[in-house]
């Protein structure tokens, strides 16, 4: 069974820093992993993706030059550092899994999703 479990969210001022893990159990370590976040009223969106081998990295324009993902794979984590942040940047964060190669900034191309950690930014 496969699982994702974020953390790392929070309440930080503009122009600020987080980082966010997301922490998988079962199959999912040959997968593709990405970030996206919702914001209330808006649609889930695309923020970071990585591939198994992390020879292959996308983001979203907004948060380029910003955030960083990375994989830690002997530990099964997903890592999103978030620096420079803004107010619109205020979403609940999710992690998602990929169950095939490459890495795709489409939420249907995934196939597994943690529940959420929630990220404000204050001005």
């Amino acid at each position: 069974q496969v699982q994702l479990v974020e953390s790392g969210g929070g309440l930080v001022q503009a122009g600020g820093s987080l980082r966010l893990s997301c922490a998988t159990s079962g199959r999912t370590f040959t997968y593709s992993m990405g970030w996206f976040r919702q914001a209330p009223g808006k649609e889930r969106e695309f923020v970071a993706g990585i591939s198994w081998t992390r020879t292959d990295t996308r983001y979203a324009d907004a948060v380029k030059g910003r955030f960083t993902i990375s994989r830690d794979n002997a530990k099964k984590t997903v890592y999103l550092q978030m620096n420079s942040l803004k107010p619109e940047d205020t979403a609940v964060y999710h992690c998602a899994a990929r169950a095939s190669f490459g890495v795709v900034i489409e939420a249907r191309g995934y196939d597994y999703w943690g529940q959420g950690t929630q990220v404000t930014v204050s001005s």
